[in-house]
């Protein structure tokens, strides 16, 4: 009786490239469980190793104190507005460039996803001479922009490299039948690339959430999260606060980080 059991043949790592890869994760990732560590430590003046003893009131201190609120729910309406943005406009572009063929097609794609390529600080100053031109007061609507730029095109990025995985003729079908361009859209485009969007959309909300530069230079008087932590770190006093609100930023951002990446991989299946 034959076996049907196939034999992985794939060559194995070597431990020079598992020692390799298990220092870069500890580089990445230890100094985050630090903090995560010391935002539960009894001692506010030091970080004494290890920790004296443990203690949940820092997480209540913290959410009693109101500029810390105000911060936070700017943060997440900021995010919010952003993505939901990002989601109109990305995908738009992204069907647009994926349907289209036009003079300078190329260019415009380049210039879509050139705000992911350059540094938030020459993003940031190019928005407020911008903006100052304009005579535009720096506000709630100034940071959405900001932030909006760079999270058009983790939802651009997802949308065009799943349409070009769509089978052209599903839609070339849809129209023959005489269904409209908005039916099309709804029945048949939208279903697939629905994962695709959803994965975006957290990608962009998680990098809306802890941007620090754009936000540095269109934020006016206004505090996001990034920026209240901060101007926390001068306060010796306020160590541990200060820890619990980047433990807040790190669930923040991990977990819609986590979840896209669980989405997009279902989309590879």
């Amino acid at each position: 009786m034959r076996s049907n059991t196939v034999k992985d043949t794939t060559p194995r790592a070597s431990i020079g490239l598992k020692l390799a890869t298990l220092g870069a994760l500890l580089f990445l990732h230890l100094p985050l469980l630090v903090v995560i560590m010391y935002a539960f430590t009894t001692d506010e003046a030091s970080f004494s190793f290890p920790p004296p003893g443990l203690t949940t009131r820092w997480f209540v201190d913290v959410f009693n104190r109101p500029d810390f609120r105000s911060a936070l729910g700017l943060s997440l309406a900021v995010a919010a507005v952003s993505t939901f943005i990002a989601l109109i406009l990305g995908t738009l572009l992204a069907l647009a460039i994926y349907r289209s063929k036009f003079f300078g097609r190329e260019a415009i794609s380049l210039l879509v996803i050139l705000p992911i390529a350059l540094p938030g600080i020459v993003t940031g100053i190019a928005l407020r001479s911008a903006i100052s031109l304009t005579g535009i007061n720096f506000s709630f609507w100034t940071i959405v922009i900001g932030h909006a730029t760079f999270c058009i095109v983790t939802v651009y990025n997802n949308a065009v490299a799943r349409l070009r995985r769509t089978n052209y003729s599903q839609i070339e079908a849809s129209m023959d039948l005489g269904a409209s361009t908005f039916q099309t859209f709804r029945y048949v485009i939208l279903p697939n690339i629905a994962t695709s969007l959803l994965a975006g959309g957290m990608l962009a909300f998680a990098l809306s959430f802890d941007e620090v530069i754009v936000t540095t230079f269109t934020a006016g008087q206004q505090q996001t999260m990034p920026i209240w932590i901060y101007s926390q770190l001068f306060r010796t006093r306020d160590r541990p606060i200060t820890n619990v609100a980047a433990v807040f930023v790190i669930a923040a951002t991990f977990i819609p980080i986590l979840l896209a990446y669980r989405f997009t991989n279902e989309n590879r299946e």
